[in-house]
């Protein structure tokens, strides 16, 4: 409502881009299903829609509100900063909370609980997505270089609190992938980016050392770490299979999953665990032909910038778990991938 006021105040032409093809494409994809009656669940596909069109609306609103350089730059900041006091205070709440969120409120669990992420994985891939930010300006700020450091040793380490391996396995390629980058760029020069890296990897080293590695550790050593996940994707596929165009109507597969369930814990399996797979299973191959050009568009974009690497590493996430499925976690994805469809640089690669 603010951007239209202004919009009509000033009457400037609102900025385009590809980006918003897809995401509208998946709004229409949800209501063609409603009209020609394929979906399984009216109900949860209307949501569905819903929670598609809040998605073009928040990467429109994002592409118009942080077009500009110093706004962009000043939201960033204040997101990095955000994201850092939920990681804080995440950890603090795992151990001393017995599982209510902010000390508040019950969450029907007793442990794992992150802040307001009941889920660790979707608590993880929330930092990765902003993990990136913070090796940013430690690279980009000299001034306040060993407070990004900082911030990003702490982050870093709450994903480890956090025992989800996919997470911490693709938090460590992030930091990898910002420095190689980094110097694949010439930008900041060899001795900028050694003391960088030893920075990063002292303060994540300490910061894991206080929360303890060992459960993250444990989890590694299963013997099967895709055990129960390899039988949803293969439900999952079947689903695909029996209806490979349209789908069983987007936000069914909890509906329609137990028909083609492979095995039965006694718990209800509310998503496939690979977003991917689920996206193929409700909407048929259209909609994930538009899924993946929306995750193949974020590609260059996310690698120029630097800071958008942590939008390609919760689209990675999600061939292992759920991070797109809900809105509390998946907002924040469709809010950076508008600021970088507002980027274009124009000979400034060190903008945001």
């Amino acid at each position: 409502m603010a951007w239209a006021l202004r919009f009509l105040h000033r009457q400037e032409p609102p900025r385009g881009s590809l980006l918003l093809a897809p995401l509208g494409g998946a709004v229409l994809w949800g209501l063609l299903q409603l009209v020609l009656g394929t979906t399984v669940y009216r109900f949860v596909t209307w949501n569905a829609v819903l929670y598609w069109l809040t998605a073009l609306v928040l990467v429109f609103v994002s592409l118009q509100a942080l077009s500009g350089g110093a706004t962009r730059e000043a939201f960033l900041k204040a997101l990095l900063w955000f994201g850092l006091a939920v990681s804080v205070i995440a950890v603090l709440q795992v151990f001393t909370s017995g599982g209510k969120v902010f000390w508040i409120f019950p969450s029907g669990y007793t442990d794992r609980v992150f802040g307001p992420f009941v889920y660790h994985n979707n608590f993880a891939a929330f930092i990765e997505l902003l993990l990136p930010l913070a090796l940013y300006q430690a690279l980009r700020d000299r001034r306040h270089s060993m407070a990004y450091t900082a911030m990003a040793g702490a982050m870093y380490a709450s994903v480890i609190a956090s025992t989800s391996r996919a997470g911490a396995t693709l938090a460590t390629l992030e930091i990898a992938a910002v420095l190689s980058i980094a110097a694949a760029r010439r930008e900041y020069g060899f001795a900028r980016l050694r003391t960088v890296a030893l920075l990063v990897a002292g303060c994540a080293g300490v910061f894991t050392a206080v929360v303890g590695p060992r459960a993250l550790w444990e989890r590694f050593r299963q013997p099967d770490p895709y055990v129960l996940r390899r039988e949803m994707h293969q439900s999952a596929l079947a689903m695909a299979r029996e209806r490979p165009w349209l789908g069983f109507g987007l936000g069914t597969f909890e509906a329609a999953y137990p028909a083609y369930a492979l095995f039965d814990i006694g718990l209800v399996v509310n998503h496939a665990h690979n977003d991917w797979a689920e996206w193929l299973a409700e909407g048929g191959v259209p909609f994930l032909l538009l899924m993946l050009g929306m995750a193949l568009w974020s590609v260059w974009p996310a690698l120029r910038s630097v800071w958008g690497i942590g939008v390609l590493s919760v689209f990675a996430h999600a061939l292992v778990d759920y991070p797109m499925q809900r809105l509390g976690l998946a907002a924040w994805v469709f809010v950076l991938l508008g600021a970088l469809a507002a980027r274009r640089p124009r000979g400034k690669p060190r903008a945001f």
